[in-house]
């Protein structure tokens, strides 16, 4: 199941979104295509040991950039692309970045703390991206999401609503970090990350969608004089 795009247009064009999509890209072709692209993750990876000792800490920002595969990059973009314009349109430009930059920190320290004497590099935009999600669910719960949806060799686009997609994508990441907590086996995945980063964006909204809300009552009263 994975989503192809939403039923909720956005107001303004989303440059911040866009820029943010397409650096993602450029860094990952550009380091692929000349050949640093093993030893850039090995020299600017988050590692939480040397992060939580004040070491590095340059890579919380510049790891958030970094992925390790086709299919992590291009599944992080789409996700990026389909859910981040709204997120900007509520906020603003600038506050989007401040927005998606600052979730994506605290997911990578959140990360960092639940295994704190890990020295695997951990990249990718998915903690930013999680938060992101978390604001998208807070502000549009009932907006529709086309979803693609496997059932053995059979597709089938549905509609589903955020509240239900990306509530169903959040206990999805819930179940995935118990299970690798129980069984020790790890997947190679920052599902703590993920799980963070969704939380805090969820919170860091709640102002925003307060003034939304107050901005649509307000517009119920308005009259023209006479």
């Amino acid at each position: 199941m994975f989503p192809l795009k939403d039923e909720n247009p956005s107001s303004s064009f989303p440059y911040v979104n866009t820029a943010l999509i397409v650096v993602n890209l450029a860094v990952f072709i550009i380091t692929l295509l000349n050949g640093t692209f093993e030893s850039t993750i090995e020299a600017y990876g988050m590692r939480p040991v040397e992060v939580l000792a004040g070491k590095r800490l340059e890579t919380l920002f510049i790891s958030l950039f970094l992925h390790g595969g086709v299919l992590h990059i291009l599944g992080n973009m789409l996700y990026l692309y389909i859910f981040g314009d709204n997120v900007e349109d509520a906020l603003g430009h600038g506050k989007y970045l401040a927005f998606y930059l600052g979730t994506g920190i605290i997911a990578s320290l959140i990360h960092a703390l639940s295994d704190p004497v890990s020295d695997i590099p951990t990249i990718g935009a998915s903690g930013a991206i999680s938060g992101v999600l978390g604001a998208y669910l807070v502000l549009y719960p009932r907006a529709r999401v086309y979803t693609a949806v496997g059932i053995y060799l059979f597709w089938r686009i549905i509609m589903i609503p955020a509240i239900f997609f990306l509530g169903f994508w959040f206990l999805l990441q819930l179940l995935s970090a118990s299970v690798t907590w129980l069984t020790g086996i790890s997947e190679g995945v920052a599902y703590w990350a993920h799980i963070g980063g969704f939380i805090v964006g969820a919170l860091l909204i709640l102002p925003t969608r307060a003034k939304l809300r107050k901005r649509r009552k307000s517009s119920h009263y308005l009259y023209d004089g006479f």
